[in-house]
């Protein structure tokens, strides 16, 4: 594999933390009568995902669901998160599986946290987060499978993925404080993030996540991803990256890990400057 290996746990948080969902695999808990499916059989679904400060997977379950039976039975379960089903040929794309095993959050600050960050990405689910057979749930990852294309295959074991721990707790700490203030006094910049460094249009962008390798931006229900050029981690140095974001999105510079809106990837395509799609008069 050519990703250098001090690098591949970095290159595996941005990927799924752009992510708003995956497919969560889990054991059948009991046989199905109708299709002749034995206990223990795969079993597939489409899950919304949220992504803790330490980049650990975030969901949202409701005691009536099949996964969620399953997982009662037997904690062990795939995630899979990918970036390649739009390509032309997908197998060219990145894509991870996480493993490990999903348990309910703990009473108090972890589901308090877990309940910020996935409401955060997910602000249409805070109408049922309060319903009494739904809980926040937690994948601890054991082990991942990260492939970036043809012949680009690793594992990688779970701790490895994850931030360093002082980093984790120091941004958590932050985070709050961190979004009130840009979201009062910085908005301006925030669109700016948005609209030069992402591609997106519209205005009335804001913070709504904060971990050591970047932000996550929303607009109402529309949310957008954007990477530090490296991880912080401390609070000094999510001002610095902050400021280093604004500059360079004023000076319409992009970092050439982040990823483009459409129209400035066919530029780069191309290595011309995006054209101005406003009609002329």
């Amino acid at each position: 594999m050519s990703e250098p290996r001090l690098r591949l746990d970095l290159t595996v948080r941005r990927l799924v933390r752009r992510a708003r969902c995956g497919t969560l695999a889990t054991a059948l808990a009991e046989a199905d009568r109708d299709t002749n499916a034995e206990a223990g059989h795969p079993y597939a679904s489409l899950v919304t995902v949220g992504w803790g400060t330490d980049a650990s997977p975030i969901f949202l379950f409701s005691a009536l669901s099949d996964h969620t039976r399953n997982l009662a039975r037997d904690p062990r379960a795939a995630l899979l998160i990918e970036a390649a089903s739009r390509r032309a040929n997908p197998q060219t794309g990145p894509r991870v599986t996480l493993m490990g095993r999903i348990a309910p959050c703990a009473e108090g600050e972890d589901e308090r946290n877990a309940r910020r960050r996935f409401l955060a990405r997910h602000p249409g689910a805070e109408r049922y987060a309060g319903f009494g057979d739904f809980r926040f749930f937690r994948m601890m990852v054991e082990r991942a499978h990260y492939v970036g294309g043809f012949a680009r295959a690793v594992w990688v074991e779970g701790p490895r993925i994850a931030p360093p721990a002082p980093s984790v707790a120091a941004i958590a700490a932050c985070e709050e404080s961190v979004l009130a203030h840009m979201n009062a006094d910085h908005g301006e910049a925030v669109d700016l993030y948005a609209r030069r460094l992402l591609g997106r249009r519209e205005k009335g962008w804001t913070l709504a996540g904060l971990d050591p390798d970047g932000i996550d931006l929303r607009r109402g229900s529309r949310f957008a991803r954007l990477d530090f050029s490296e991880p912080v981690g401390a609070a000094g140095e999510v001002r610095e990256a902050l400021v280093a974001l604004a500059t360079e999105a004023r000076a319409g510079r992009r970092s050439p890990n982040r990823r483009p809106g459409p129209a400035v990837s066919k530029a780069l395509k191309k290595n011309k400057k995006p054209r101005n799609t406003k009609k002329r008069k």
